[in-house]
């Protein structure tokens, strides 16, 4: 195994669409594969290596996703943004690029991750929207949404909130924060009229948690959820898992902080 010498700490942000998420996945692909095929070109060697701070799933976009490179040489880091911003791929930019130590541990180190999840009811919205805005039928009453999601804020047991677990899966996570609120960031004739948000934040997510947690408000906006089912679901912990996932392209990493 190389002993690294080099590290640095790189954003970027990305269009998550045409991807199988961040992880490379054999004969798919994947984000980390097209930063990997990149830093290829640009150094002109393969002794480098990019670790990411989580996973994404297939088309789930990112305003803010973090990677740390190692490597055995000194690079200038503004050199490299823009030799990076040169060579992407038109669906990922580089955002920064710093230099920091070996103590950084980019999965270890304490951070807080923003995930957004843009979504509508209504008539059938234009196909423009398909990789940022999901819709779910024409009526979703969103004041009860609102009453739900906050059920969620706090340190619960999510296990009913997790796809594949290990026996190590720890379930117990805090939501920092957690809101449904009206769209502001998409605008434009093709955006629907009847289009939110639900923001939540934590330390750590398990695998499909935010995309189990959207279902199942999208559920109670359909009537087929109560606000105290959601309340029950994580005090009844041991339960089924909840019923399915939302779509994945509604879902970005809005940032992720150190």
């Amino acid at each position: 195994m190389a002993r690294w010498t080099k590290f640095y700490l790189i954003h970027i942000e990305f269009l998550g669409f045409r991807y199988h998420g961040w992880q490379i996945q054999p004969g798919l692909k994947s984000v980390e594969g097209m930063i990997n095929k990149t830093f290829s070109f640009i150094l002109k060697h393969q002794g480098f290596k990019v670790l990411g701070c989580g996973r994404t799933d297939a088309k789930v976009s990112a305003d803010d996703f973090a990677f740390e490179l190692f490597l055995n040489e000194e690079i200038d880091t503004t050199l490299l943004l823009e030799q990076l911003n040169s060579n992407l791929p038109f669906d990922i930019r580089a955002k920064s690029v710093k230099e920091i130590d070996a103590k950084f541990n980019i999965i270890q180190h304490s951070k807080i991750k923003e995930y957004h999840y843009h979504f509508s009811f209504g008539e059938k919205s234009h196909p423009f929207n398909a990789p940022f805005i999901i819709n779910f039928g024409e009526h979703l009453d969103i004041g009860l949404m609102q009453e739900a999601v906050k059920e969620f804020v706090g340190t619960h047991n999510f296990r009913r909130y997790a796809t594949k677990p290990t026996e190590n899966t720890i379930f117990e996570r805090e939501i920092i924060s957690a809101s449904i609120e009206s769209n502001t960031k998409f605008t434009g004739s093709s955006v629907p009229e009847n289009a939110f948000v639900f923001k939540v934040s934590s330390k750590g997510f398990l695998r499909y948690q935010v995309r189990l947690m959207m279902a199942a408000l999208i559920d109670v906006g359909n009537g087929i959820y109560t606000v105290e089912d959601i309340k029950n679901s994580l005090i009844n912990f041991n339960e089924d898992v909840m019923k399915h996932n939302a779509p994945s392209s509604g879902l970005n990493l809005l940032k992720v902080s150190f």
